[in-house]
Formats: structure tokens, C-alpha cells, sequence
């Protein structure tokens, strides 16, 4: 460092470390990152607190991965490498944010000792390929698949859902989730659309007393005056000012020379405004919903007219109605032909805890439906709805590819016999690199049973000898009664999709911070 900087070479306020220094720091770094999310794997992992030191102070509470990791901020170039990983996998299969970190960073760890041991990055990284090739095969050679069979699809299903929430917040009532989860992923029709998935958090009552509903819900007030109930509806998506009856003192200067002539452009807007609403009206409409605000005047006409008029509905919200109910949203009302409207069968008020929503039944798009999250604050609905979207993801993975495999650290045990048994096979110091990945592969079930306070030297021990003796063992970690179980009479299944994710993932990601041996951190430009 200090060579390159007397020298003059890199300019002031850059620093630069090389070999051994460099990837130490990486190093470093990773495990951190990897040690910090450790503790929330598993049915029995722990929640972390993020505190936002901004004004608001916002606090959230979590389990996931990938949020914990999205929420803080790292300066370690090597942390962020595993930040992104973890986001990856979020947006890729939804599940196995922390397992996938916590894979990468024990492969580093590895990493690290084989490099103190004179093993070239290099090497290890060849070594590390191989392995992962073969424990990809493995992997694949586990995987069952009950597409054909909608009973036992199902089940599977349900049991996915049941292990993805079981280290989540939702595991006390994770049978009434896994059936919320499975219903609404089912009613998908194997679209994959999770957008026709909309989730409303209300708090009050209990997380047991969250419901699926097979309409379209919105967050809104019906107007005043209006018709609170409308049968076979056709629905008008818009996105349109319709506060311009009124002049705004701001914005626009107008020079008159009396007050009457003010009156006179005020009813000039009124009158542009009633041949706006006409022409909406003219649509052959019963209900009109629109993104921005609806003042008194085209209140009152819509009123006349019985139409249902809905002001305000969120961006998001419209564009999952227009989804929904299968129309479009327009801007210009002169020509009615051109437009596509929406249609559904009921839309009528309900009650959920104290508040008033309005509820769309019979849409046009059969597979959409509502999920009510009921709890008793905030910090829980946030949390739940995370981990009931992280199982919608995964369900909608094992949709489109219905491989399935047992969970509970079973796959990652196979995975490293075989791999230990092609370390032994192999000549020259790839081996050593080999024997590295599979104790990297044993370290997510040891992980799992420390997190639940369990001996994981004994439990790990137990499970190898059990898959030594029978090669279509399928014992896993059963943390409940901290041992060994079966796990497919404890009915712990996990996707296919999401442990293979977590297999490519963490090997490319230490594969690349393997590669670093030089880290050159320089301030920008001053701007003179």
C-alpha cells in the first residue's frame, strides 16, 4: 500500500491493499454478513429488530433474509456481494434468503483455511465446480414429483407451505396459512400471476382471524348519497382530474376586472366539468373508481345518475382492478366504443374490524382473490404478509416445476456424501477443496440444530451414519424433538427450485470473492 502511494501512482485520499491483506478483509466481511443472519434459520431462529436512526425511528421486525440484509448498510465490498445474493434469491424462488447466505459464507470460511494452507484460489474454485455438479446430480436423483396426482399435489403443497412458514412469525397458526397460501396459488390456475394475489393488512383481532376471500377488495369509501350495492356491475377504470370545477387560487392568474366576471369562469369550468361527467355517464357505466379525487360537484352528478363513484384508489389498487376486473384504465371519455370496461357481479360494502371497505365479487378474472391479514399491530402485519409472500413465491415455483425434495437439512446431507465420495476418488489438491464444499453442505443442518439450542455435533454425526447405512435414508433434522427424524412422516418438504437456487448461489458468490486479491477503495473527484 504504502509502495504504490509514495510513488505516486494512485492519487491522494486512495488506498490500496494487496494479496494476503485484500482477502482477509473479503473474508472478513462475508463471514460477518453470513454469522449476522445465522441465528434466524430454522423453526427455531430468532427475529432481529432494524431501527432506523432517520427521523421516523421506524422500526421493523423480522425474520427474512433478505430484508435484514436490504436494511443495512454494509461498506465491506465482499458483504455486499452476499446482500445481493440473498436479493437474488428473494426475487428468484422467494425462499432459502438465509440459507443461501449462510452457504456462502461457510464456503468461504473453508475457503479461507485452505488458502492459509497454501492452496491456490484457483484450485479451490475448481474443486468447489466439480462439487457443485455433483451435488446438483444428487440433488436431482432426490427430487419426487406428484404433478400427475392432485390429491398428493396438493398435500405437497401444503407441506412446502407448512416448512417455508414454520421459521416465520406465522408458524403458531401455519396450518390455516398454508391453506390460505396453497388456495390462492391454486385458484392461479398455474398462471403464476402473483399480482391477482392482493393483500389488505387491517389490525385488530389476531393473526388467526386473517381469511381468503374469492373477490377483489379496496381500501376505499363508497361516496356520499351514492348506491351502496350494485349487482352486475360494469366499472369504469380511470385516472383523471376531476377537481377542476372549483378555481384554484394557486397556480393560475387570471386578470378580471370584476367579481362577476369570476363567477362567469367558474361557470365555465362547471359546465366543462358536467360535459366531462356526461360523457363518463354515456359509457353505460354503474360505477366509476378513479386515481385522483373526485370534488362535490361530480360527486353529486354521479349521485344523480346512481352511479357509484370511488375517488382516490391507490395506483397500485387500480392497477390490480383493472387487472382484476378485466378493463382498462383511460384518460379521455369521447369515445365509449373504443373502451374496454370492467365487469363484475356484486360490489357492495363489508365491515372488517372497524373499517369499511368495498368489496368486488364475481370479477372477470376468476382467478383473483383478496387475503385479509388481521393482527395486532403493524410491526406483525408487515411481518406477515412478508413471510405469506415469501410462501406464495415458493408455491408458485413449485407450480411451474413440481419437483419436490425432503427438507429439514436432508438434501444438504446427501449432497455431501456424495461429494465426499468423489473427494476421494479425486487425485491432487482439488480434493482438499471438495471435502471444504461438503462440510460447508453439513454446516446448514449443524446451523439448524444450534439455533434450537440442540448438540449439533451429535444430531449431524447421527444423520451422516444414518445416510451412510442406507442410501435412500430419509432421516433429517426433527428440531421439535432434537434428534434425527423421518422426514417424510413429519411432513417437512421443501421446493426443488428454492435448494437448488441456494446450491448455484452461494457457489458462485464465493467464487467470486475467491477471486479478489486486490482492493483499491479511492474518493471521488472534488469538484472545484
Amino acid at each position: 500500500m504504502a509502495m504504490s502511494q509514495q510513488s505516486g501512482i494512485l492519487s491522494q485520499g486512495a488506498t490500496e491493499e494487496r494479496g494476503e491483506n485484500a482477502r482477509m478483509a473479503s473474508f472478513v466481511g462475508a463471514v460477518a454478513v453470513a454469522d449476522l443472519v445465522k441465528s434466524t434459520l430454522g423453526p427455531k431462529g430468532m427475529d432481529k429488530i432494524l431501527q432506523s436512526m432517520s427521523r421516523g425511528q421506524e422500526v421493523t421486525i423480522t425474520n427474512d433474509g433478505a430484508t435484514i440484509l436490504k436494511s443495512i448498510y454494509v461498506d465491506n465490498p465482499a458483504a455486499k456481494v452476499l446482500v445481493d445474493i440473498s436479493k437474488v434469491q428473494d426475487d428468484e424462488v422467494g425462499d432459502g434468503t438465509t440459507s443461501v447466505v449462510v452457504f456462502a459464507g461457510e464456503l468461504l470460511r473453508e475457503a479461507e483455511l485452505l488458502v492459509n494452507q497454501k492452496v491456490h484460489p484457483m484450485t479451490i474454485i475448481a474443486g468447489y465446480r466439480e462439487a457443485c455438479d455433483c451435488a446438483r446430480a444428487v440433488l436431482e436423483s432426490g427430487a419426487f414429483n406428484h404433478q400427475a396426482d392432485a390429491e398428493q399435489f396438493r398435500t405437497d403443497l401444503l407441506n412446502i407451505a407448512k416448512t417455508t412458514l414454520s421459521s416465520k412469525i406465522l408458524t403458531v397458526d401455519k396450518e390455516h396459512f398454508a391453506n390460505l397460501a396453497v388456495d390462492a396459488i391454486m385458484r392461479l390456475k398455474g398462471s403464476g400471476n402473483l399480482e391477482a394475489i392482493h393483500i389488505i393488512k387491517k389490525t385488530g383481532g389476531t393473526l388467526h382471524e386473517s381469511f381468503l376471500d374469492q373477490g377483489f377488495i379496496l381500501d376505499k369509501k363508497i361516496g356520499v348519497g351514492q348506491p351502496k350495492r350494485i349487482e352486475n356491475a360494469r366499472i369504469l377504470v380511470a385516472n383523471t382530474p376531476m377537481d377542476t370545477d372549483k378555481i384554484k387560487i394557486y397556480g393560475a392568474r387570471v386578470r378580471v376586472d370584476s367579481m362577476a366576471k369570476v363567477a362567469e369562469i367558474e361557470a365555465a369550468e362547471k359546465d366543462k366539468m358536467r360535459t366531462k361527467v356526461r360523457s363518463i355517464i354515456d359509457h353505460g357505466i354503474n360505477c366509476f373508481v378513479n386515481r385522483q379525487l373526485i370534488y362535490n360537484l361530480p360527486e353529486e352528478m354521479f349521485a344523480d345518475a346512481g352511479v357509484m363513484a370511488i375517488e382516490h384508489a391507490d395506483f397500485d389498487g387500480i392497477e390490480r382492478l383493472a387487472l382484476v376486473l378485466g378493463g382498462e384504465i383511460v384518460s379521455t371519455f369521447d369515445n365509449p366504443s373504443e373502451v374496454k370496461l370492467g365487469s363484475c357481479k356484486l360490489i357492495e360494502e363489508i365491515m372488517i374490524g372497524e373499517d369499511r371497505l368495498i368489496h368486488f365479487s364475481g370479477v372477470a378474472l376468476g382467478e383473483a382473490c383478496t387475503i385479509v391479514l388481521r393482527g395486532a399491530s403493524s410491526h406483525i402485519l408487515e411481518e406477515a404478509e412478508r413471510s405469506l409472500h415469501d410462501a406464495l413465491c415458493v408455491l408458485k415455483e413449485t407450480v411451474a416445476d413440481a419437483r419436490v425434495v425432503y427438507g429439514g437439512g436432508w438434501p444438504e446431507i446427501r449432497m455431501a456424501k456424495a461429494v465426499e465420495e468423489l473427494a476421494s476418488r479425486t487425485p491432487g489438491k482439488k480434493a482438499l477443496a471438495m471435502e471444504a464444499f461438503a462440510r460447508a453442505l453439513r454446516a446448514l443442518p449443524a446451523t439448524i440444530c444450534d439455533n434450537a439450542g440442540l448438540d449439533s455435533a451429535e444430531i449431524v454425526a447421527n444423520l451422516k451414519a444414518a445416510h451412510g447405512a442406507d442410501s435412500s435414508s430419509r432421516m433429517g433434522v426433527d428440531v421439535v424433538r432434537g434428534e434425527a427424524g423421518d422426514m417424510k412422516e413429519l411432513g417437512i418438504y421443501e421446493s426443488f427450485r428454492v435448494r437448488q437456487q441456494v446450491l448455484l448461489s452461494g457457489t458462485e458468490a464465493s467464487e467470486i470473492i475467491l477471486r479478489v486479491d486486490d482492493l483499491i477503495k479511492c474518493a471521488p473527484r472534488q469538484r472545484g
